[in-house]
This record gives structure tokens, sequence and C-alpha cells, in this order.
């Protein structure tokens, strides 16, 4: 494999058929998607990203548990007909499905049956390509859906039809913008934040009217001069810092906060860019109205090792230390495991434990939460510096759970990877890559001895004790978890294409099914006439495979051979 074939295989140059909607069927008795539907969800659906605002990852749904689990089988599969990463949830809104895929198709489907509506292809330019062209879904409101493109517009559709309602552009993907999350709708705006932060770009979260797509408010995540934040830059650096905020938000529906993650800096070394670099590798906490920001945490400085923070904190009502606290939960790409305190006016530090092993931190400021940076394992110019966990982290984008009949998190970690590389200075040239280093010279390393390398992790936030571990001997674990009141835990993300299911209190291995690709996407739960199904999108690629790639190189027996493809899977009880 050569050099660009293992960093940019996720670069994707190519051209839909059509530029609209290729209409099955209308969907008959849509229901609407309100504000009191979105703030407190029926229990049958899964309407946002997480299924809550919260951002949880559970559902409430309790037919199919601990002592029954072993008899779920496959109730219908849909083929996509796309190839790379599959990481949107399957969206349900009372029997209707909607899957967003890579190379910008949503496909409307029967949530019983598995029947196709009607099917979105988005012409995409012929020039476009991209580090992670993918899609993490749609978002919801009213009779339209929402999705954010890779060649960086915002499209609503029809939900009935998935005819095109309007379309607006965001920025210019020549430049290196693009996106992939989904959505974020609140009280009818549709919330969206940018990727590209490997191009030099400048982050952004941005909100538009759901009825007709003019922009309402737009607000860098790179304070520029005169704004709060600014002086933590140098000279121009500010300009394209990166900071992108490549996935949706959370949503605190009593104090009207969205708390939304921030990537790295840009380029990689952080001597490139001196400085704390807000409001990188943050939180921000947002008044979605106006898009100010009402204050932040970091949770690291000076970011030199492409550790983004981009997948939102849990909002997590905990008892911890005697106290009740309104907490933010975040298993972090910098290896940590964070619990902070929101409060309308501030972010406070709370605790803080590696949970994966790291040589970068000798510590964190008890006060401040200011990890305590160990100078031999930072990035610099001109030498090759090691460091460990490796830069996809301790735990990337892929999302953790919080199960509230267990009170445990949930947590797709890896252990036993390190990496580094060599830091240089280049010039930024529009549109291309811009790392500050040679992609060949990046380098995974498996750990001398290490017996396994994904991690499924439980942890009591409460105590910051772990509770079970289940280690994945030949795989990194690269898929998000969901957990449900049927004291179930459900995980994909490893190379043997396997999709699990744990008993929630005990880590014990309940079920598994093997499926046509790896799966990086999320599982949701949902309830029609009295059946509760679980779904899932089958379909490897982006930074699993990248990772997949890199360990084939390492000589421990495993084989970058996992086949792509997508295929959306659910599953029932065997009647």
């Amino acid at each position: 494999m050569t050099r660009k074939q293992w960093y940019l295989s996720g670069f994707v140059a190519f051209t839909c058929l059509a530029s609209t909607a290729a209409v099955s069927g209308p969907i008959d008795n849509y229901s609407p998607v309100t504000a009191q539907r979105l703030e407190n969800p029926e229990p049958s659906n899964w309407m946002l990203y997480r299924r809550t605002y919260d951002g949880h990852g559970y559902s409430p749904l309790d037919q199919i548990n601990t002592s029954n689990v072993k008899n779920l089988t496959p109730a219908w599969t849909f083929a996509t007909g796309v190839v790379e990463g599959h990481e949107a949830p399957p969206i349900v809104n009372n029997g209707v499905m909607f899957v967003a895929t890579p190379m910008g198709q949503v496909i409307a489907l029967n949530a019983k049956t598995g029947d196709e509506y009607w099917r979105y292809k988005r012409q995409l330019p012929d020039d476009l390509f991209q580090l992670h062209p993918t899609s993490r879904g749609v978002g919801l409101w009213e009779d339209k859906l929402y999705l954010a493109t890779t060649d960086d517009h915002v499209v609503a559709l029809d939900a009935k039809t998935g005819k095109v309602v309007w379309d607006t552009k965001v920025q210019d993907y020549k430049k290196g913008q693009y996106m992939t999350l989904m959505p974020l709708i609140v009280d009818g705006k549709v919330i969206v934040g940018g990727s590209g932060g490997e191009f030099g770009v400048r982050g952004y979260v941005a909100a538009y009217d759901a009825k007709d797509g003019k922009e309402l408010w737009r607000t860098f995540t790179i304070p520029g001069e005169g704004e709060p934040g600014h002086d933590t830059w140098q000279g121009d650096d500010w300009k394209n810092g990166g900071g992108s905020a490549w996935m949706t938000g959370n949503y605190d529906k009593e104090t009207k906060t969205i708390y939304w993650g921030v990537g790295n800096a840009a380029p990689w070394p952080g001597e490139t860019h001196p400085g704390d670099n807000l409001y990188t590798s943050s939180v921000l906490a947002l008044d979605p109205n106006t898009g100010k920001i009402k204050t932040y945490h970091q949770y690291h400085q000076n970011d030199s090792w492409d550790w983004d923070e981009v997948e939102a904190p849990m909002l997590i009502d905990l008892q911890r230390d005697g106290r009740n606290i309104k907490s933010l939960v975040h298993p972090g790409r910098d290896a940590i495991f964070w619990v902070l305190e929101r409060t309308p006016t501030k972010i406070n530090y709370v605790a803080g434990w590696p949970f994966v092993s790291t040589d970068v931190w000798k510590g964190i400021e008890p006060e401040s939460g200011k990890p305590i940076v160990d100078p031999a394992h930072k990035p610099v110019i001109g030498k090759r510096v090691e460091f460990c966990p490796s830069l996809w982290g301790g735990k990337d984008w892929p999302s953790a759970a919080y199960s509230q009949k267990t009170g445990l998190v949930y947590v797709p970690a890896n252990e036993n990877f390190c990496g580094g590389f060599t830091g240089e200075k280049v010039a930024l040239k529009p549109g291309e890559l811009w790392l500050g280093t040679k992609p060949e010279d990046i380098g995974l390393k498996a750990k001398p001895g290490a017996d396994h390398f994904g991690e499924l992790q439980a942890w009591d936030p409460t105590t910051g004790k772990k509770v079970w571990q289940h280690n994945f001997p030949k795989s990194q674990l690269f898929g998000s978890v969901t957990a449900t009141a049927g004291d179930l835990v459900f995980v994909g993300g490893t190379n043997d294409r396997n999709f699990r299911a744990f008993n929630a209190k005990t880590g014990e291995l309940l079920w598994e099914q093997k499926t046509n690709s790896g799966i990086m996407g999320m599982p949701v739960s949902y309830e029609i006439d009295g059946t509760q199904y679980i779904a899932i999108q089958s379909g490897w690629g982006v930074d699993a495979q990248r990772i997949q790639d890199a360990l084939a190189t390492n000589n421990i027996g495993i084989e970058a051979n996992v086949p792509q493809g997508g295929v959306i899977w659910v599953f029932a009880l065997k009647k």
C-alpha cells in the first residue's frame, strides 16, 4: 500500500447519478416533529443523534433484555449500494426510518418491513475530495429533514417525498470546508458545524432557519481580533487555526444551552501556533438563539497530537462527593475521562483520570483542570517524537453511552496504541492538506507484548471506578455504543464484522451476529406495533480502515481485509 493509499484512503472524488430524489412512493400519515417531541421523545422513536438532547445514547425500551437477547435475529436488511464509512444512526419517527449514507444520499424506509419509500441522491462536484467522505445523519423538524453535505451545503428535504425544499451554501468546499455531522435541531433552528481542520480552516458553528435556510448566526470557534480568547493566539495564526466542529452538539433544555465539542488546532505541532489556542480542543456553551459563547472548558491546551474533542459531553445529573452535580461527562480523545460541572455562567472542573495508558500527561492541575504536559512526548519541529496513545487517541469520535438504570458510562476505548511524527513548518495552500508533518511519517505502533487493543469499558462517573472491561485481542474498537433499559449494551466497531450485545451490569458477552462489513455506525432502538427493534448500519471505511491498514504493517497477525459496502441491519426477537 502506498503512503497516499494509507492516509488518504478517505479521499474520494465521485459523481452521483441524480441530483434530487428518486421517488418510489410518498410517505402517508407522516408525524410532524415538534419541539415538545424532541424535548420529550416517545420511547418508541429515535429522532436525535443520541436519541435525547442530553446525549446519553440510551433507549428506555426493555422488551429485549439480558434473558432473551440470545434470541435476537435479523428482521430485515437493506443494502445501501454505497461503499466507504457508514456512520449515521438510522433515524426513526413513528414507523419511518431515514438513513444517511456516504455520497450524499438519504434513504427513507418503512421501519417495520425495510421497503423503500424514496431515495435522495445529491449531485456532488467532480473535484470534491476530503479525508472523511461520510455523513452522520439527518435532523428532523416539522415535515422536513435536514442534511449537512460533504460539499458544504445544508439541504432541507420534504420528509414525505424526499424532494428538495431549500439548499443553502455554507462555505467553499474548494478551500477544504465540508460537513459530516447530523444537524442539531433546536426550536426551528438547524445548527451545524464545519469539518476540515486538516486543511487549515477556521472552525465555526452556524444556525439556519428551518423554514427557508436563511443564516441566523455564525460563531467562530477561533476568536478573532477583539474577542475574548484572541490573546491565546499569536500573529495571524488564528485565521487558519483549525477548531473544526465536526460532531453534533447536545442541548440543555432547562437552561437553553448548547454544548458543542471543538476540534484540535492546526497544523498539528503546537510549536507552529504558540499559546493555549482557544477554543480548540474544548467544549463551548452556546446560546441557541444568538450563537453567543456563554462559557467554555478547554480539555487540553496547544494541541500537538491531533486530539480533537469533538464528541459533545453527555449531560448527566450525578451524586458526587456528597452533592448533586449537573455534570458534563466526556471520555476524551486525550485519554482523560472528564467530569465537569455545568452552571449558567461557568464550566467547573470536577475530576479527570486516564482511562487508557498515556505518557503525555504528568497530571492535572486540581483547581483549573489543566493537564500538565510531559514535553518529552509533545511533537516539535524537526524531531520525531513518540507518544501514547496514538493520534487516534484513547477514544476517537465514536460515542460513549450512559445507562440511566445502571448509572454507568460505556466507553469504546483503544489501548496499547502509540504513535509519533516529525513536525515540519510548511506554507498553507488553500484546499490542500496542512498537517504539519508528512503523511508517510505518521506512525501507529502496537506496544510490545500487547495482548489486545480495543476495550469496551464501563465506568462509574460518581466514583471514578472502572466496573468492568471487555477486551478485543485482534482489533481496535471503532464504533459508537448504545445502552438500553433491558440492561444491554450494543456495539460494533471491530474488524471481525460482528455486532454484539453485552450485559450492562457485568460486561458478559450475551449475543453476537456477523454482518457484511465492519460496523462504525451507531446502534439505535425503536418500537413498532409492540415489537422492539435494534438497528445498525454496517459499512467499514474512513478512520477505522486507516487504523486497520496501519495495524497490518505491524507484523502482529492483523490483515487489512475488512470488506466495504453498506447494509442496514434490523433485528428483533425470534418469534
